[in-house]
């Protein structure tokens, strides 16, 4: 499990491991996202798995039992750990969606990621504009300040505008809803991703305006007017992320 908010953090760099356990199945999961180990593929057996990452055999078997309770591999007897098809993978998992940022930009799954954050987040701004308490508002406008005060600093920015998307999540008050939360950093990250000195301002400047439209208009409880903002949200974003292909 990953924490909210890493991947936009590492978008100077990859993200670092926590301890042995994380960083085998971030080597192997990112292998396979990337296609440097291709599905249908055997991977390594035991012995030079453990010496190209220096790790035990405990640590190396308990990384590749995560991986394949993500979908990712599977253990056959007499034949090794199999990379499975994609259409297995746990694409809900964070850690799984994170892995894509790294991988080569493909159109069909910048499209899936922004129907499903589309689809989800309608659902979740509509609950929120009937069920958000006044501390819901009052965090998401503290976000929304803090998004107004990052001065063009997009890692900054892209916490900020993510922190407001989870609180619309959670005020929507269907824990299932929570779960748009990974998808939606991804598709942030990728977008951020797209900006360089001469774009990052406008971006910054257009996505603080929407931003401010949807929280005001959760907080008035306007669910037409909170789900126009929140498409001009994810429309800007995926404006954005297109650039990458």
């Amino acid at each position: 499990m990953i924490e909210a908010g890493s991947l936009i953090r590492s978008l100077s760099g990859r993200p670092a491991a926590r301890n042995f356990h994380t960083f085998v199945i971030n080597e192997i999961g990112l292998g396979i996202v990337t296609g440097r180990f291709p599905i249908g593929s055997i991977l390594a057996n035991d012995a030079e798995m453990m010496e190209t990452y220096g790790v035990s055999r405990t640590v190396l078997r308990e990384a590749l039992k995560t991986l394949e309770a993500k979908g990712m591999v599977e253990a056959r007897p007499k034949v090794g750990t199999r990379v499975t098809p994609s259409s297995r993978w746990s694409f809900f998992d964070p850690q799984v969606l994170s892995w894509h940022f790294y991988a080569k930009p493909d159109q069909r799954f910048f499209e899936s990621l922004f129907d499903v954050r589309g689809a989800l987040e309608a659902r979740a701004i509509a609950l929120a504009s009937a069920r958000r308490t006044a501390e819901h508002v009052r965090l998401m406008k503290y976000w929304l300040h803090q998004m107004d005060i990052a001065q063009g600093n997009l890692e900054a920015h892209g916490l900020s505008a993510l922190e407001i998307h989870r609180v619309i999540a959670d005020s929507s008050g269907n824990a299932l809803l929570r779960s748009v939360t990974g998808i939606v950093e991804l598709t942030l990250a990728l977008a951020l991703k797209s900006l360089d000195a001469g774009t990052g301002a406008a971006y910054c400047r257009d996505s603080l305006a929407a931003h401010g439209d949807l929280v005001s208009a959760v907080e008035a409880g306007t669910a037409s007017a909170a789900a126009l903002a929140g498409s001009a949200v994810i429309e800007l974003d995926n404006n954005r992320a297109k650039l990458l292909l």
